[in-house]
């Protein structure tokens, strides 16, 4: 017979009188959310040395219950409310939580600690999962100090304009990510993976306070990992967000990133390396300027590619007033369109990726795109030139702050 154990808890009976506590309640739909998003971060094949990097970190020891995921390149941090009635840190394996986060049922959700395992308890259903040693949970590396601040759905939607372009070969680290330069109250992003250049400018606010003191003084440039900065950019997309943006230098002397909106954080190591002096491949002007509707020639494209082999090209034939779309070739299925265009110049023949020129009609925000070549008096010049793909302009003339390089495909014969 047990005396002096209160209603609700659980004695722990294995012999460990200094063991972990914790012990609080969160709503079953915040805690879902924070549980899936950090979970994302979670290394896909942790090493037998570094298992608990497979965990979520709980941390209740705050006014806030912290869900974290690290795995020594990424760090993401969401808060939850939650009522504290232990405070405590936990450590279980993070998919198999956000397997039974999503699973629960509609109900307050409370946990705690019962000796070596973590108790969940959610209207009828009851888990409880071994933990993981937290002790051994590397600490979570901090943001560095904030360089300024921007409306989180246009960071989202200027991310995902960018990152399209980017290199997805591991092999050249350095094209895998995206280029975020600093300029006063403009922030450009820039990434390449040498067949075409994303660029887009946009306004920001910087942070006034950014670079006092020695430690951890923020940078004017920085390359971000592209799959990790797109993830990021768009957890923090909501309605009304603000991100604010950090790029600066870790307790370690590394150079690191960081994004925090509403109730999630984000740090990243930069990657290190040289970026292509991408301006240099942007030309000042662009004579030659084909313009016509976004959707047709989108779905022209994908017909007409349906013949081409994997790695063939879709040609574009440009006359005025018209365009022509040619794919396949010799004695393969061949497949031609024609599109009214606006067009004043030589007769022009240009082969293109089609995935490329997909991307880059995708990312336009506009139901216009204008196609600028460089201007030549052998229109074959002009077709092996890279052509700039942007918006229409606007009113005053204007061009959209968003540039999309593409190289063409030289056509034999």
């Amino acid at each position: 017979m047990l005396i002096g154990v209160p209603d609700g808890l659980t004695p722990n009976t294995g012999g460990d009188e200094g063991g972990l506590t914790m012990k609080f309640r969160v709503e079953r739909d915040e805690f879902t959310e924070a549980v899936a998003w950090t979970a994302r971060t979670l290394p896909s094949r942790p090493t037998t040395q570094l298992q608990v990097l497979s965990g979520l970190l709980l941390d209740a020891t705050g006014p806030m219950l912290k869900v974290a995921a690290y795995d020594y390149e990424v760090a993401a941090q969401g808060t939850v409310h939650a009522t504290v009635s232990e405070e405590g840190r936990a450590l279980v394996n993070g998919k198999l939580l956000a397997e039974i986060t999503r699973a629960l049922p509609a109900a307050p959700v409370d946990l705690g600690i019962d000796g070596t395992r973590l108790v969940i308890t959610c209207g009828n259903a009851r888990f409880a999962l071994p933990m993981l040693p937290v002790d051994d949970y590397p600490a979570l590396p901090a943001m560095p100090p904030v360089t300024g601040h921007i409306e989180g759905s246009a960071f989202a939607a200027a991310v995902a304009q960018v990152a399209i372009a980017a290199g997805r070969d591991d092999t050249l680290p350095v094209l895998t990510g995206v280029r975020i330069e600093i300029e006063g109250d403009t922030l450009t992003l820039a990434a390449t993976d040498r067949y075409r250049l994303a660029v887009r400018s946009l306004k920001w606010r910087p942070d006034d306070s950014a670079g006092e003191g020695d430690a951890a003084a923020p940078v004017t440039v920085a390359l971000v990992p592209a799959r990790t900065l797109l993830d990021t950019a768009k957890s923090l997309s909501g309605s009304g967000v603000e991100v604010s943006i950090a790029l600066g230098t870790g307790p370690s002397g590394e150079t690191l990133a960081g994004f925090a909106g509403s109730t999630r954080q984000t740090t990243t190591r930069l990657l290190e390396g040289q970026f292509p002096p991408f301006r240099k491949l942007l030309p000042d002007s662009s004579p030659l300027i084909a313009q016509l509707e976004i959707a047709p020639l989108q779905e022209a494209v994908k017909r007409v590619a349906l013949v081409a082999a994997k790695t063939a090209p879709v040609q574009l034939s440009f006359s005025p007033d018209h365009l022509v779309l040619e794919a396949g070739t010799g004695g393969e299925a061949q497949a031609t369109e024609t599109l009214p265009v606006t067009y004043d110049g030589p007769e022009l023949s240009v082969a293109f990726n089609p995935s490329y020129l997909l991307d880059a009609l995708g990312a336009l925000e506009s139901d216009i795109v204008r196609i600028g070549f460089a201007s030549a008096e052998d229109p074959a010049v002009a077709a092996n030139k890279p052509a700039i793909l942007t918006g229409k302009a606007d009113d005053d003339g204007e061009v959209p702050d968003y540039r999309y390089l593409l190289m063409p495909i030289r056509l034999h014969g």
